[in-house]
Protein backbone atom coordinates (compact mmCIF):
# COMPACT_ATOMS: atom_id res chain seq x y z
CA UNK A 1 0.00 0.00 0.00
CA UNK A 2 1.55 3.37 -1.01
CA UNK A 3 1.84 6.00 1.73
CA UNK A 4 -1.12 8.28 2.37
CA UNK A 5 -0.52 11.77 0.95
CA UNK A 6 -2.01 15.04 2.13
CA UNK A 7 -1.91 17.89 -0.39
CA UNK A 8 -2.07 21.17 1.52
CA UNK A 9 -3.01 24.50 -0.05
CA UNK A 10 -3.23 27.97 1.51
CA UNK A 11 -5.85 30.01 -0.29
CA UNK A 12 -7.52 33.43 -0.40
CA UNK A 13 -9.75 34.86 -3.15
CA UNK A 14 -8.63 32.50 -5.88
CA UNK A 15 -11.85 32.01 -7.83
CA UNK A 16 -10.06 32.42 -11.18
CA UNK A 17 -7.43 29.72 -10.59
CA UNK A 18 -8.69 27.34 -7.89
CA UNK A 19 -10.61 25.16 -10.35
CA UNK A 20 -7.40 24.60 -12.35
CA UNK A 21 -5.77 23.28 -9.18
CA UNK A 22 -8.74 21.09 -8.24
CA UNK A 23 -8.93 19.51 -11.70
CA UNK A 24 -5.17 18.93 -11.68
CA UNK A 25 -5.34 17.17 -8.30
CA UNK A 26 -8.22 15.04 -9.59
CA UNK A 27 -6.07 14.04 -12.58
CA UNK A 28 -3.16 12.79 -10.43
CA UNK A 29 -1.85 9.32 -11.24
CA UNK A 30 -1.39 8.61 -7.54
CA UNK A 31 -4.11 6.34 -6.05
CA UNK A 32 -7.03 8.57 -5.17
CA UNK A 33 -7.92 6.50 -2.10
CA UNK A 34 -4.45 7.27 -0.69
CA UNK A 35 -4.71 11.02 -1.17
CA UNK A 36 -6.53 13.98 0.36
CA UNK A 37 -6.66 17.70 -0.41
CA UNK A 38 -6.74 20.09 2.55
CA UNK A 39 -7.39 23.73 1.66
CA UNK A 40 -6.83 26.37 4.33
CA UNK A 41 -8.89 29.33 3.19
CA UNK A 42 -8.32 32.81 4.58
CA UNK A 43 -12.08 33.56 4.62
CA UNK A 44 -12.31 34.33 0.91
CA UNK A 45 -14.78 37.04 -0.09
CA UNK A 46 -15.12 36.04 -3.75
CA UNK A 47 -16.51 32.79 -5.24
CA UNK A 48 -13.58 30.61 -4.19
CA UNK A 49 -15.65 28.64 -1.67
CA UNK A 50 -18.50 28.22 -4.14
CA UNK A 51 -16.15 26.86 -6.81
CA UNK A 52 -14.71 24.37 -4.33
CA UNK A 53 -18.20 23.32 -3.20
CA UNK A 54 -19.27 22.71 -6.81
CA UNK A 55 -16.19 20.57 -7.35
CA UNK A 56 -16.89 18.55 -4.19
CA UNK A 57 -20.40 17.75 -5.41
CA UNK A 58 -19.09 16.65 -8.80
CA UNK A 59 -16.22 14.54 -7.43
CA UNK A 60 -17.16 13.07 -4.08
CA UNK A 61 -14.57 10.30 -4.55
CA UNK A 62 -11.73 12.77 -3.92
CA UNK A 63 -11.35 13.74 -0.26
CA UNK A 64 -11.40 17.55 -0.15
CA UNK A 65 -11.62 19.53 3.08
CA UNK A 66 -11.80 23.30 3.50
CA UNK A 67 -10.62 24.92 6.72
CA UNK A 68 -11.23 28.45 7.97
CA UNK A 69 -7.88 30.22 8.31
CA UNK A 70 -8.94 33.15 10.49
CA UNK A 71 -5.34 34.38 10.82
CA UNK A 72 -5.36 34.82 7.03
CA UNK A 73 -1.62 34.39 6.40
CA UNK A 74 0.14 31.81 4.25
CA UNK A 75 2.30 30.19 6.98
CA UNK A 76 -0.63 29.99 9.40
CA UNK A 77 -2.69 28.35 6.65
CA UNK A 78 0.07 25.85 5.92
CA UNK A 79 0.48 24.91 9.57
CA UNK A 80 -3.27 24.62 10.06
CA UNK A 81 -3.56 22.32 7.06
CA UNK A 82 -0.67 20.18 8.29
CA UNK A 83 -2.24 19.84 11.76
CA UNK A 84 -5.59 18.84 10.28
CA UNK A 85 -4.18 16.48 7.64
CA UNK A 86 -3.73 12.72 7.94
CA UNK A 87 -0.96 12.01 5.48
CA UNK A 88 2.39 10.40 6.15
CA UNK A 89 3.66 12.57 3.28
CA UNK A 90 2.81 16.25 2.88
CA UNK A 91 2.74 17.86 -0.57
CA UNK A 92 2.45 21.63 -0.48
CA UNK A 93 0.79 23.31 -3.47
CA UNK A 94 -0.56 26.77 -4.23
CA UNK A 95 -3.95 28.00 -5.40
CA UNK A 96 -2.12 29.64 -8.34
CA UNK A 97 -0.64 26.31 -9.43
CA UNK A 98 -1.58 23.41 -11.67
CA UNK A 99 0.60 20.30 -11.14
CA UNK A 100 1.18 17.79 -13.91
CA UNK A 101 -0.67 14.44 -13.49
CA UNK A 102 2.47 12.65 -12.25
CA UNK A 103 3.34 15.36 -9.73
CA UNK A 104 2.39 13.58 -6.50
CA UNK A 105 3.63 10.21 -7.74
CA UNK A 106 7.06 11.66 -8.59
CA UNK A 107 7.30 13.54 -5.29
CA UNK A 108 6.58 10.35 -3.35
CA UNK A 109 9.05 8.35 -5.44
CA UNK A 110 11.83 10.86 -4.86
CA UNK A 111 11.14 10.99 -1.12
CA UNK A 112 10.97 7.19 -0.83
CA UNK A 113 14.26 6.96 -2.75
CA UNK A 114 15.89 9.25 -0.20
CA UNK A 115 16.75 12.02 -2.68
CA UNK A 116 16.08 14.71 -0.09
CA UNK A 117 14.16 15.67 3.01
CA UNK A 118 12.21 18.28 1.03
CA UNK A 119 11.61 17.56 -2.65
CA UNK A 120 10.20 19.90 -5.26
CA UNK A 121 10.27 20.70 -8.93
CA UNK A 122 10.14 23.50 -11.45
CA UNK A 123 7.56 26.02 -12.56
CA UNK A 124 6.17 26.44 -16.04
CA UNK A 125 4.95 30.01 -15.70
CA UNK A 126 1.81 31.11 -17.54
CA UNK A 127 -0.03 34.41 -17.77
CA UNK A 128 -2.61 35.11 -15.09
CA UNK A 129 -4.95 36.75 -17.63
CA UNK A 130 -5.42 37.00 -21.38
CA UNK A 131 -3.78 40.43 -21.76
CA UNK A 132 -0.50 41.64 -23.21
CA UNK A 133 0.78 42.89 -19.86
CA UNK A 134 -0.14 39.65 -18.08
CA UNK A 135 1.73 37.68 -20.73
CA UNK A 136 4.69 40.04 -20.43
CA UNK A 137 4.71 39.49 -16.66
CA UNK A 138 4.78 35.72 -17.18
CA UNK A 139 7.86 36.07 -19.39
CA UNK A 140 9.54 38.37 -16.85
CA UNK A 141 8.85 35.89 -14.04
CA UNK A 142 10.91 33.28 -15.91
CA UNK A 143 13.64 35.59 -17.23
CA UNK A 144 17.18 35.64 -15.73
CA UNK A 145 17.04 39.45 -15.46
CA UNK A 146 13.91 39.09 -13.37
CA UNK A 147 14.71 36.09 -11.17
CA UNK A 148 18.51 35.77 -11.33
CA UNK A 149 19.64 32.20 -10.70
CA UNK A 150 16.43 30.86 -9.15
CA UNK A 151 16.71 27.43 -10.73
CA UNK A 152 13.11 26.35 -10.21
CA UNK A 153 12.09 29.13 -12.64
CA UNK A 154 14.80 28.34 -15.20
CA UNK A 155 16.06 25.28 -17.07
CA UNK A 156 17.39 23.22 -14.19
CA UNK A 157 19.27 19.99 -13.57
CA UNK A 158 18.33 17.54 -10.84
CA UNK A 159 20.27 18.12 -7.65
CA UNK A 160 20.55 19.78 -4.26
CA UNK A 161 19.44 23.44 -4.19
CA UNK A 162 18.79 26.23 -1.69
CA UNK A 163 15.02 26.11 -2.08
CA UNK A 164 12.18 24.69 -4.14
CA UNK A 165 8.69 26.02 -4.78
CA UNK A 166 6.04 24.34 -2.66
CA UNK A 167 7.91 21.16 -1.66
CA UNK A 168 6.98 17.70 -0.38
CA UNK A 169 8.22 15.99 2.75
CA UNK A 170 7.51 13.31 5.33
CA UNK A 171 5.48 14.45 8.31
CA UNK A 172 8.35 13.48 10.58
CA UNK A 173 10.40 16.37 9.12
CA UNK A 174 8.00 18.82 10.79
CA UNK A 175 8.39 16.94 14.05
CA UNK A 176 12.18 17.25 13.73
CA UNK A 177 12.73 20.88 12.59
CA UNK A 178 9.40 22.52 13.38
CA UNK A 179 6.57 23.95 11.30
CA UNK A 180 6.49 27.00 9.04
CA UNK A 181 7.44 30.26 10.78
CA UNK A 182 4.20 32.21 11.25
CA UNK A 183 6.06 35.46 12.00
CA UNK A 184 7.16 35.59 8.34
CA UNK A 185 4.27 36.57 6.10
CA UNK A 186 6.37 35.77 3.02
CA UNK A 187 9.62 33.85 2.38
CA UNK A 188 8.30 31.14 4.69
CA UNK A 189 9.35 28.47 2.16
CA UNK A 190 12.94 29.72 1.98
CA UNK A 191 13.20 29.94 5.76
CA UNK A 192 11.80 26.41 6.11
CA UNK A 193 14.29 25.09 3.56
CA UNK A 194 17.12 26.89 5.35
CA UNK A 195 16.26 24.94 8.50
CA UNK A 196 16.14 21.74 6.45
CA UNK A 197 19.67 22.37 5.17
CA UNK A 198 21.05 23.54 8.52
CA UNK A 199 19.72 20.39 10.18
CA UNK A 200 21.85 18.35 7.77
CA UNK A 201 19.08 17.60 5.31
CA UNK A 202 18.91 18.06 1.56
CA UNK A 203 16.52 20.17 -0.46
CA UNK A 204 16.21 18.32 -3.76
CA UNK A 205 15.01 19.73 -7.07
CA UNK A 206 13.78 17.30 -9.72
CA UNK A 207 12.90 18.93 -13.08
CA UNK A 208 10.57 16.02 -13.84
CA UNK A 209 8.32 17.34 -11.05
CA UNK A 210 6.57 20.18 -12.82
CA UNK A 211 3.67 22.50 -12.19
CA UNK A 212 2.14 25.40 -14.05
CA UNK A 213 2.21 28.61 -12.02
CA UNK A 214 -0.08 31.49 -12.97
CA UNK A 215 1.79 34.77 -12.54
CA UNK A 216 0.18 38.05 -11.51
CA UNK A 217 -2.06 39.62 -14.13
CA UNK A 218 -1.31 43.35 -13.66
CA UNK A 219 1.68 45.53 -12.81
CA UNK A 220 -0.11 46.68 -9.64
CA UNK A 221 -0.52 43.11 -8.40
CA UNK A 222 3.07 42.35 -9.38
CA UNK A 223 4.30 45.41 -7.45
CA UNK A 224 2.39 44.36 -4.31
CA UNK A 225 3.75 40.83 -4.61
CA UNK A 226 7.38 41.91 -4.98
CA UNK A 227 7.16 44.57 -2.28
CA UNK A 228 5.99 41.82 0.07
CA UNK A 229 8.78 39.50 -1.10
CA UNK A 230 11.44 42.16 -0.48
CA UNK A 231 10.00 43.30 2.85
CA UNK A 232 9.92 39.83 4.36
CA UNK A 233 13.18 38.69 2.77
CA UNK A 234 15.11 41.10 5.03
CA UNK A 235 13.25 39.76 8.07
CA UNK A 236 14.35 36.27 7.10
CA UNK A 237 17.93 37.37 6.36
CA UNK A 238 18.21 39.01 9.79
CA UNK A 239 18.07 35.48 11.19
CA UNK A 240 20.11 33.77 8.47
CA UNK A 241 22.43 36.44 6.98
CA UNK A 242 24.69 33.79 5.45
CA UNK A 243 21.89 32.75 3.08
CA UNK A 244 22.02 36.04 1.14
CA UNK A 245 22.51 35.44 -2.60
CA UNK A 246 23.69 37.94 -5.20
CA UNK A 247 20.31 38.02 -6.96
CA UNK A 248 18.71 39.13 -3.70
CA UNK A 249 21.26 41.88 -3.03
CA UNK A 250 21.09 43.59 -6.42
CA UNK A 251 17.57 45.15 -6.27
CA UNK A 252 18.06 46.98 -2.92
CA UNK A 253 21.54 48.13 -4.03
CA UNK A 254 20.10 49.40 -7.31
CA UNK A 255 17.21 51.23 -5.61
CA UNK A 256 19.57 52.72 -2.99
CA UNK A 257 21.94 54.08 -5.62
CA UNK A 258 19.03 55.41 -7.67
CA UNK A 259 17.56 57.22 -4.66
CA UNK A 260 20.89 58.71 -3.60
CA UNK A 261 21.62 59.93 -7.13
CA UNK A 262 18.15 61.48 -7.46
CA UNK A 263 18.66 63.43 -4.21
CA UNK A 264 22.23 64.46 -5.08
CA UNK A 265 21.21 65.53 -8.59
CA UNK A 266 19.13 68.30 -7.00
CA UNK A 267 22.34 69.90 -5.76
CA UNK A 268 25.32 68.39 -7.62
CA UNK A 269 25.67 68.61 -11.37
CA UNK A 270 27.92 65.54 -11.65
CA UNK A 271 25.26 63.42 -9.94
CA UNK A 272 22.83 64.25 -12.76
CA UNK A 273 25.20 62.80 -15.35
CA UNK A 274 25.81 59.69 -13.29
CA UNK A 275 22.06 59.28 -12.75
CA UNK A 276 21.39 59.71 -16.46
CA UNK A 277 24.10 57.18 -17.30
CA UNK A 278 22.71 54.63 -14.84
CA UNK A 279 19.14 55.02 -16.08
CA UNK A 280 20.28 54.86 -19.70
CA UNK A 281 22.35 51.72 -19.13
CA UNK A 282 19.46 50.10 -17.24
CA UNK A 283 16.94 50.80 -19.98
CA UNK A 284 19.35 49.63 -22.67
CA UNK A 285 19.79 46.34 -20.80
CA UNK A 286 16.05 45.85 -20.32
CA UNK A 287 15.25 47.05 -23.83
CA UNK A 288 17.79 44.64 -25.35
CA UNK A 289 16.29 41.76 -23.40
CA UNK A 290 12.80 42.80 -24.49
CA UNK A 291 13.85 43.10 -28.13
CA UNK A 292 15.56 39.71 -28.13
CA UNK A 293 12.57 37.96 -26.58
CA UNK A 294 10.08 39.82 -28.79
CA UNK A 295 11.92 38.53 -31.86
CA UNK A 296 12.16 34.99 -30.47
CA UNK A 297 8.46 34.83 -29.57
CA UNK A 298 7.21 36.90 -32.50
CA UNK A 299 5.26 39.17 -30.15
CA UNK A 300 5.98 42.87 -30.45
CA UNK A 301 4.36 43.86 -27.16
CA UNK A 302 7.16 42.11 -25.26
CA UNK A 303 9.51 44.93 -26.30
CA UNK A 304 7.59 47.21 -23.93
CA UNK A 305 5.99 44.71 -21.56
CA UNK A 306 9.10 42.81 -20.48
CA UNK A 307 11.06 45.93 -19.39
CA UNK A 308 8.00 47.27 -17.54
CA UNK A 309 7.51 44.01 -15.67
CA UNK A 310 11.18 43.49 -14.78
CA UNK A 311 11.53 47.12 -13.70
CA UNK A 312 8.48 46.69 -11.44
CA UNK A 313 9.99 43.54 -9.92
CA UNK A 314 13.38 45.17 -9.29
CA UNK A 315 12.14 48.47 -7.87
CA UNK A 316 9.41 47.12 -5.61
CA UNK A 317 11.47 44.17 -4.36
CA UNK A 318 14.35 46.52 -3.58
CA UNK A 319 12.12 49.20 -2.05
CA UNK A 320 10.30 46.66 0.10
CA UNK A 321 13.64 45.27 1.30
CA UNK A 322 14.92 48.75 2.21
CA UNK A 323 11.68 49.80 3.88
CA UNK A 324 11.82 46.65 5.98
CA UNK A 325 15.15 47.81 7.39
CA UNK A 326 14.02 51.42 7.84
CA UNK A 327 10.83 50.39 9.65
CA UNK A 328 12.91 48.24 12.01
CA UNK A 329 14.93 51.31 12.96
CA UNK A 330 11.77 53.20 13.90
CA UNK A 331 10.46 50.26 15.90
CA UNK A 332 13.72 50.01 17.83
CA UNK A 333 13.56 53.70 18.76
CA UNK A 334 10.01 53.49 20.12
Amino acid sequence: MPPFVSIIVPCYNEETTIRHLLDAVLAQTYPRAQMELVISDGLSTDRTRAVIAEFQKEHADLAVRVLDNSTRTIPSGLNQAIRESRGEIIVRLDAHSMPIPEYVERCVSALEAGKGENVGGVWDIRAGADTWIAESISFAAAHPLGVGDAMYRLNAQAGAVDTVPFGSFHRRLIERIGAFDETLLSNEDYEFNTRVRESGGTVWLDPAIRSVYFSRSTLKKLAVQYWRYGFWKLKMLSRYPHTLRWRQALPPVFVSILFVLIVLSLFVGLARYILAAQVLFYFIALGSAGLKLAIEKGKGFILIGLPLAIMTMHIFWGAGFLWSGISDLFVKHD
